[in-house]
């Protein structure tokens, strides 16, 4: 079964203008609702992918005072893009982005497109981007699919098919186009997306104050939380490392760039041990990584301090050591020495950051 709802007896004016209305009067005063800008628009909506609009503001100003224009952005630095997204996670967002923006400014002369089939050809922009910045940014009326529009979707409709599934997201584009005003389809996209974050909650629906109330289908029979159909993820795979803070007579740390590609592509860390399992030998797995990376002698200590990190698939286990060594050894390639106040210059994912702040608090020596 796809969509429960026929629409012989659903009122398009005037769901459009309960779900627009009620958007002027109630959405959020966010820093990228005060421009038109689809540079801006575009930052925004890659940054909010899979992170909390709090979270986001402070990252979004910074970015765009950082790199008020594609050009900008187009002509920096990788490091120095990572280090301004350094804590919003899921780095490949800010490659891709920067990728994508440096493809604008040499096919485009730095004007973001404003039809499908050429936005759609960037690098990091998929149908949802494309829809939010065509809509938001251009007035056209293109769907923009995410989360919180397909929980809305998906009970206004009575939609019982897994929204993790590809086809059932086509499935809510369709009903989109069926349904957006070309008058106005910024407030629509804008709308759904908000009454999904404020209103239509996952677990505790405020259908009270839902504007869409009249036009619900889950509200009508009272099945609110049946509603999105998704299957059930899987829970991260745990792995295990031991985590070495090596520092030098010079009160430098040793850090290392990880690979060009994978998880965590070009950040910085201090050097991981992995470890086969929870069971194994912590002590002896570092005492073998140091007797095979470093010539010269090393001290260690447990200094009890463990730290965890989920990602999407993945929960990183992290048990930390201080060790100091008496001479300073060469960096290896993909390897530096730096002082307290130099760690501050590199790109740390987050696990690694709390690392840094434990140093400057005095828990590692």
């Amino acid at each position: 079964m796809t969509m429960q709802r026929d629409w012989e007896n659903f009122n398009i004016s005037q769901f459009n203008q309960d779900l627009i209305r009620w958007f002027y009067k109630y959405k959020r005063d966010l820093p990228w609702r005060q421009t038109k800008n689809p540079y801006y628009i575009w930052v925004s909506e890659v940054m909010l992918q899979q992170t909390q609009v709090d979270t986001v503001i402070p990252y979004y100003q910074r970015f765009i005072t950082k790199f008020p224009t594609p050009q900008d952005l187009a002509s920096a630095d990788e490091e120095a893009v990572l280090k301004i997204w350094e804590g919003l996670g899921y780095y490949s967002r800010a490659r891709n982005l920067q990728q994508g923006v440096r493809e604008v400014v040499e096919n485009y002369q730095g004007r973001v497109p404003d039809n499908k089939n050429d936005i759609l050809s960037i690098k990091g922009i998929g149908p949802y981007t494309a829809g939010a910045v065509l809509s938001i940014a251009y007035d056209r009326p293109e769907p923009a699919v995410d989360g919180n529009v397909m929980r809305v979707l998906s009970r206004v409709f009575l939609i019982d098919d897994d929204i993790a599934k590809q086809k059932t997201r086509r499935l809510f584009e369709e009903i989109i186009y069926r349904i957006i005003p070309e008058s106005d389809p910024s407030a629509f996209n804008q709308g759904l997306m908000e009454i999904g974050a404020l209103i239509c909650k996952p677990k505790q629906a405020k259908c009270e104050q839902c504007p869409l109330a009249a036009h619900c289908g889950a509200y009508e029979e009272g099945v609110q939380t049946e509603y999105p159909v998704k299957k059930k993820k899987t829970p991260p795979k745990p792995l295990h490392f031991a985590v070495l803070v090596l520092k030098n007579q010079s009160g430098e740390y040793l850090i290392r760039k990880r690979p060009e590609k994978g998880l965590l592509a070009k950040l910085w860390e201090f050097p991981m041990i992995p470890l086969e399992s929870p069971e194994t030998s912590i002590e002896e797995s570092v005492r073998d990584y140091i007797e095979k990376n470093y010539s010269a002698p090393v001290k260690i200590n447990d200094v009890n301090i463990n730290i965890q990190h989920t990602f999407t698939h993945l929960k990183w286990h992290l048990s930390l050591f201080a060790g100091s060594i008496e001479q300073r050894i060469s960096a290896e390639k993909d390897e530096q020495w730096a002082s307290l106040g130099q760690l501050e210059k590199f790109p740390f994912p987050v696990s690694h950051q709390k690392i840094v702040d434990k140093i400057k608090q005095g828990l590692i020596s």
